[in-house]
């Protein structure tokens, strides 16, 4: 029996184990981006502390907290208007015990067809397993 609890609970855990190694942190990036190429947001989130500290152009300037179901409204409504949103992992750079920097590129298209193909770097600090603060950088600028 106790095993059968342990299993459920392993199951249903989505947050990663501690990364004491560059190994651990990679497994860990995988977790996050197989959440997010799922679009299960909710598994996504729940990486996160419940408020977390963002840089990203899309929420404005500076450092803006977050929780998680603002998280998970802002990728559903992503997802809304790119249904094909994908990111594909270029590189993993571990960085000392708490940050990973991820290097990706994210595609999708738009219901007008109109396909976008954008790359992104990404520092995450993580403690206790969980993402403290994600600091995102990318040109937010489509200027010809």
């Amino acid at each position: 029996m106790f095993t059968l609890v342990v299993a459920f609970f392993s199951c249903n855990n989505p947050t990663p184990p501690p990364m004491e190694n560059s190994n651990a942190k990679t497994e860990w990036v995988k977790t996050y981006f197989a959440h997010f190429n799922k679009h299960d947001w909710e598994k996504m989130a729940a990486m996160y502390t419940e408020v977390a500290d963002f840089k990203d152009p899309s929420l404005g300037n500076g450092i803006v907290k977050q929780t998680r179901e603002q998280t998970i409204k802002k990728y559903t409504e992503l997802n809304q208007l790119f249904p094909d949103l994908h990111d594909e992992v270029v590189a993993i750079y571990p960085s000392g015990e708490k940050h990973i920097v991820v290097e990706f590129i994210s595609t999708g298209t738009a219901p007008d067809q109109t396909k976008f193909e954008l790359p992104i770097c990404t520092i995450f600090t993580i403690e206790n397993g969980l993402i403290t603060k994600d600091y995102t950088y990318y040109d937010n600028f489509s200027g010809e």
